[in-house]
């Protein structure tokens, strides 16, 4: 029997790949039911709301008595272990049929996660963490990049849905782009901390992320070296930022995303 934290991941493990299951195997009909939220481009397909069904269901027969927050349904924080899911991360990609979306579920005691999973449905990739057990993809231990410079590092980031958040983003990103080896904007949070994770990309940098964005893939990245800074742990990039580097760049990567305005805007 492993420790609680690894116990605890093998749950998200096994109820996130069910969720992305049922997300994969009904895409063509869960596209046509489609709801917005903050924004008209913020959807809701019935897979969304289907899958944190499907994962609210497992963890009660498994795990009966934690919280559930969910993206979806909302939910509390308990006192004890509280999970938080986000059932389909880059919902806008799956309705596009651009397969970079993934289930992400994490339990978290006291706000700190201590286990996760990310799950994609399209590759049938699974990344998990336990803390203080490393970050895996499937069998394979993983360790983020060791880029030698700024100029030589890849930078993942993302955008918001609110117009105004948007292009201050990419007044943000713009001014990066000369500074930086490349800049990658894939859609899904949760991913893109998986990436950092397994050096396919060296930082991630975002703000105005829900806490079940950020909740699986963060730890992961943790758990693979990564230097991560959670909403509150990096005001100068703003209250809300989520920044997750290799630590061969993460102190130049921050001056240069205070440089280029990240933490200006208030939204």
């Amino acid at each position: 029997m492993g420790t609680t934290e690894q116990n605890l991941a093998e749950i998200a493990v096994t109820v996130a790949t069910e969720a992305g299951e049922l997300a994969r195997a009904t895409r063509g009909n869960a596209i046509r039911e489609i709801t917005t939220k903050s924004t008209a481009t913020d959807v809701v397909t019935a897979a969304d709301t289907a899958a944190e069904a499907l994962i609210r269901d497992r963890l009660r027969q498994l795990r009966p008595g934690d919280a559930v927050l969910g993206e979806e349904a909302g939910g509390r924080v308990g006192a004890g272990v509280t999970w938080v899911v986000d059932p389909i991360d880059g919902t806008v990609n799956y309705l596009y049929g651009y397969p970079w979306y993934a289930v992400s579920v994490a339990a978290q005691v006291d706000g700190v996660s201590i286990a996760g999973a990310v799950v994609e449905p399209a590759s049938g990739r699974v990344w998990s963490a336990a803390a203080g057990h490393g970050a895996w993809l499937g069998g394979e231990r993983l360790r983020v990049s060791a880029p030698a410079s700024l100029e030589l590092t890849l930078l993942a980031t993302g955008f918001g849905y609110a117009v105004e958040r948007r292009r201050h983003q990419a007044a943000v990103v713009a001014a990066l782009l000369g500074r930086v080896r490349d800049i990658r904007r894939n859609g899904s949070a949760a991913l893109d901390l998986c990436a950092v994770a397994a050096g396919w990309v060296d930082a991630y940098c975002e703000r105005g992320l829900s806490r079940w964005d950020w909740a699986a893939g963060a730890l992961i990245a943790a758990e693979a070296g990564a230097d991560v800074r959670l909403p509150g742990e990096a005001p100068e990039l703003g209250a809300d930022a989520v920044f997750a580097s290799a630590p061969s760049v993460a102190e130049p990567l921050r001056a240069a995303l205070v440089e280029s305005g990240m933490g200006a805007f208030d939204s």
